[in-house]
């Protein structure tokens, strides 16, 4: 123990040879000597000086140790570049007695990748005294057993290699025997006893040695057994192998209880001196995998044989006699390796992550694949599944790399389950299977779509700020924030931001009216609105919306003819000789409402006599429901009610004043008395003076002419108002609807005349005229000229 201490304690030296033996350019060796039993932490040597690497590097390129087997013996301090003993090193249960122990790994560097090859040669130390397997040796021998005899001695084992395992043996005392050494094929060695002088059973019947066996440590280790020595009575006749060397070969995976090999010895002596038993002298080195017949010498298999353990058994057997007396020979059986292990795929170096956008060619894992057999069993080959986007490549040293081999898409397989086969060249092949699971991450490809294209919705007008309109909906085929969306609004209407009319609720999607809005001002919105995700830099695409606005019955119908001015009506004549039907007028009227709320109907509220009148309920036309008689009254007075047809419905009135007559003079008597209403007192001295004009006859001519202008005038300004409103066309009953286009289903025809006291100034005649008063716009909407000219002469109808 203290030797080994000292052992310990000595300087530690270190033989570095740099071989810088390259693999395509990138691989090198170092080469460290080390004494056995260091301790954990201990400094081994600079392997970053040593192959020429820069600390930071090591660190950048994510430098590690990667062990060839399952044990770790050694660790790199990325901070000094040191490779340290990270466990116990004993070279005796590494190495067993293979006189050149070591240690093979690799230093792995990435980025780009690159290996180094690092041996480290445990040296032996003195830790281990040589020691027989028997406390004593027991032997007999014939009384006459001729000088030269030899005696095969149990070998000492020492577990240390070089000098520091068994050099030599002594024996003690020598009086009859002297002692012989011998080296193996392996360089054990072993020792026998040769008898140097004749024995005399009956001066001595046993001989006690001590048998000491020395290593060549410093200082040297021993240890000794006893030999006792039995002197038998006389057997003069050795027995004789038949071979001095067997050979025998097996295949590691014989089953058990096969027979290996026999072997055979001869015994010229008769009896019991010439019965032969056999058995193996060196049982120590022999594992328990053999068993010897004794009586036979049939050797057959009792455990399991591992050629990647053992290849090699060498055996001393001996031939002995009842007598004592034996013979010695040697037996070698060499291990046959058989293909029984398959490959062991490890991943030396994966995240088990890859971006997407990874061009072909990338580095995803470093892979070793090893395999225990030996010649062709041993020589792997390494596949992957085919149509995927991946492929291995083989690296050196069995190592194997797997990279991208096309591009990738996360939107269509976000992970990849890769199975690795690695398979042997033995007969048959083995195989062995690994899965890697590989996950494809996000970037930002895919901008958001919409559900449709264009998106349709209905409000109605008048509705409440802040009511919903509808909810558009974008998908992102990304993932995280990637896919997250927020929705905005782009565009304007009439020259503002559509975002004054709408707001759009950035996380769900739902447009809001940020106004009221009025049918008859604005029927359509289209606006644009952008989905945008959250990826850098963001992605975006657009949907277009169409709002219709819905019509609400919010507007009373507008009475456009007869128009109404201070409250008074149109005066409209009738002859006392009017037909059943006759056509008195029509109330023209509009509703700027649209669909239903702009259906109009007429119905006669209130009339002086309502048998006299009836008014069309569609067409607003006032006819006569009987012939008129002298007995009705020459002032008929009408209130026509217009009524849309909405929910609930709105209504307009107009008052009509008709003047049943034959003559004008007539109607001019009676047309006094319609200003006489009590509505329009105001005005009641005006008439007043006219009336007592017309008793003249000087101012009769003259009277004639003014109220025919101012009639004129009025009819004029009344029948061409100017409206925003669309104008209906409209022909008053004293013109015919020649083309039958217009809202009079009838052809009127007048004639008209002058009075005797007429002048030729007071009527003009105009040539017939096709031209339209009215324009049509492109909407379709109608408009009587501003500047029309039109005379419309006082007349007395002629029937």
């Amino acid at each position: 123990v203290e030797t080994a201490s000292r052992c310990v304690k000595t300087l530690v030296v270190l033989h570095i040879s740099i071989c810088a033996i390259l693999f395509g350019g990138t691989l090198g060796e170092v080469r460290y000597s080390v004494p056995e039993e260091m301790h954990r932490g201990s400094v081994i040597g600079n392997l970053a000086h040593d192959l020429g690497l820069n600390v930071d590097e090591l660190i950048q390129r994510n430098a590690r140790v990667v062990a060839e087997g399952s044990r770790q013996f050694c660790e790199l301090s990325t901070e000094t570049g040191s490779l340290l003993v990270s466990e116990r090193m004993d070279r005796e249960e590494l190495c067993a007695q293979i006189e050149v122990c070591i240690v093979q790994f690799q230093l792995l560097l990435e980025n780009p990748l690159k290996f180094f090859s690092v041996t480290v040669e445990i040296q032996d130390i003195n830790d281990h005294a040589p020691a027989f397997s028997k406390k004593e040796i027991n032997l007999e021998t014939s009384e006459s057993a001729p000088i030269g005899t030899i005696f095969h001695l149990d070998a000492a084992h020492d577990p240390d290699v070089g000098l520091n395992s068994l050099q030599s043996y002594s024996l003690k005392p020598t009086d009859n025997f002297s002692l012989k050494q011998h080296s193996r094929n392996d360089g054990s060695r072993y020792a026998e006893m040769v008898l140097q002088t004749p024995l005399d059973r009956e001066k001595h019947k046993e001989h006690v040695l001590v048998l000491t066996a020395v290593d060549g440590g410093d200082p040297p280790r021993s240890g000794t057994v006893k030999v006792h020595i039995t002197v038998l009575d006389a057997n003069d006749n050795v027995p004789v192998f038949t071979e001095s060397l067997y050979k025998a070969s097996v295949l590691e995976n014989t089953p058990i209880g096969l027979l290996i090999t026999k072997i055979s010895a001869t015994d010229e002596d008769e009896g019991n001196n010439g019965n032969v038993s056999y058995s193996f002298t060196n049982m120590e080195d022999v594992p328990q995998v053999f068993e010897m017949d004794a009586r036979t010498g049939e050797i057959r298999l009792a455990g399991i044989l591992d050629y990647e353990t053992t290849q090699h058994y060498e055996m001393n057997l001996q031939a002995k006699d009842s007598g004592g007396l034996a013979g010695t020979s040697k037996l070698v059986i060499d291990v046959v390796d058989v293909n029984d292990n398959a490959p062991v795929i490890t991943m030396t170096s994966s995240s088990g992550k890859i971006q997407e956008d990874s061009p072909p060619g990338t580095v995803v894992a470093l892979i070793s694949v090893q395999d225990l057999d030996s010649g062709k069993n041993g020589q792997v080959h390494l596949n992957i599944d085919s149509n995927i986007p991946f492929s291995i490549k083989p690296s050196p040293r069995k190592y194997y790399t797997l990279v991208t081999d096309a591009l990738l898409d996360r939107e269509k397989v976000s992970i990849f389950n890769l199975t690795l086969t690695a398979s042997d060249d033995g007969s048959p092949s083995l195989s062995s299977k690994k899965t890697v699971f590989l996950e494809i991450t996000d970037i930002n490809d895919n901008a958001p779509l919409f559900s449709k294209g264009e998106y349709r919705a209905q409000i109605m007008e008048n509705n409440s700020p802040g009511v919903s309109v509808l909810t558009l909906q974008a998908t992102d085929a990304d993932k995280g924030q990637n896919a997250r969306i927020a929705y905005l609004i782009d565009g304007e209407v009439s020259g503002s931001s559509a975002s004054t009319y709408f707001s759009i609720n950035s996380d769900n999607g739902v447009l809001y009216a940020v106004r009221s809005f009025d049918y008859e001002q604005m029927k359509e919105f289209k606006i644009q609105v952008r989905a945008q995700d959250g990826g850098s830099p963001p992605l975006s695409s657009n949907a277009t919306v169409v709002i219709n606005v819905q019509d609400q019955n919010d507007n009373a119908p507008q009475v456009l003819y007869p128009v109404q001015t201070g409250g008074s009506g149109v005066a409209e004549m009738v002859p006392r000789s009017a037909d059943v039907g006759y056509l008195v007028t029509k109330v023209v009227a509009v509703d700027v409402d649209s669909g239903q709320n702009a259906w109009l109907s007429y119905k006669l509220q209130k009339a002086t006599d309502r048998a006299l009148f009836e008014v069309g309920a569609q067409n607003g036309e006032i006819r006569t429901v009987r012939q008129v008689t002298d007995k009705d009254a020459v002032k008929q007075k009408l209130t026509v009610v217009v009524e849309d047809n909405g929910q609930p419905s709105r209504s307009a009135t107009v008052n009509i004043n008709v003047a049943v007559a034959d003559s004008f003079p007539e109607v001019l008597s009676e047309f006094t008395d319609f200003t006489h209403d009590k509505d329009y007192n105001d005005n009641l001295t005006f008439y007043l003076v006219l009336a007592l004009a017309v008793v003249s006859f000087l101012f009769v001519t003259c009277l004639v002419i003014i109220i025919s202008v101012k009639i004129y005038r009025w009819r004029q300004s009344r029948m061409y108002y100017q409206s925003s409103l669309p104008i209906i066309p409209y022909y008053p009953p004293r013109y015919a609807d020649s083309v039958g286009t217009g809202t009079l289903q009838h052809v009127y025809n007048y004639e008209v005349y002058r009075t005797t006291d007429s002048r030729k100034s007071d009527v003009k005649c105009v040539a017939p005229s096709r031209q339209s008063l009215m324009s049509v716009d492109a909407a379709g909407t109608e408009t009587l000229p501003k500047e029309a000219s039109l005379f419309f002469p006082w007349c007395c109808p002629r029937c």
